[in-house]
């Protein structure tokens, strides 16, 4: 399949390189376009995602593991193997990882800063 920046219609998690931002968290992009974009997540326990916001939906799937998703108000819930949850655009969201965890989400429109890998 011929690429580009714009877009990545297959891929198998097994030929792509993840990347580590931050320290623990490791985000593998397996497909995207303009208008959406599919992540893998690997998670190590005792990292974290801080507090932060973007344009994108986020709609994430908990495939194993245990993380706590903190929300701007101080507001916060725990996500487990099975458990899937949403961020509207611009909600404050973060998260603490309570075990090693495996994450899919799944942003509209695509994350730019998301297609480097």
């Amino acid at each position: 399949m011929r690429e580009n920046k714009a877009q990545r219609k297959n891929a198998e998690l097994q030929n792509l390189t993840s990347v580590e931002k931050p320290a623990g968290i490791f985000r593998t992009t397996l497909s995207f376009n303009e208008q959406s974009m599919l992540c893998h997540f690997k998670l190590t326990r005792g990292s974290a995602i801080p507090l932060h916001n973007h344009e994108a939906v986020q709609h994430g799937y908990v495939l194993s593991g245990k993380l706590r998703f903190l929300l701007h108000e101080g507001e916060s819930f725990v996500a487990t193997a099975g458990m899937s949850y949403a961020f509207d655009p611009w909600e404050h969201h973060g998260a603490e990882v309570l075990e090693d965890s495996e994450v899919l989400e799944f942003f509209t429109p695509m994350r730019p800063e998301y297609a480097d890998n």
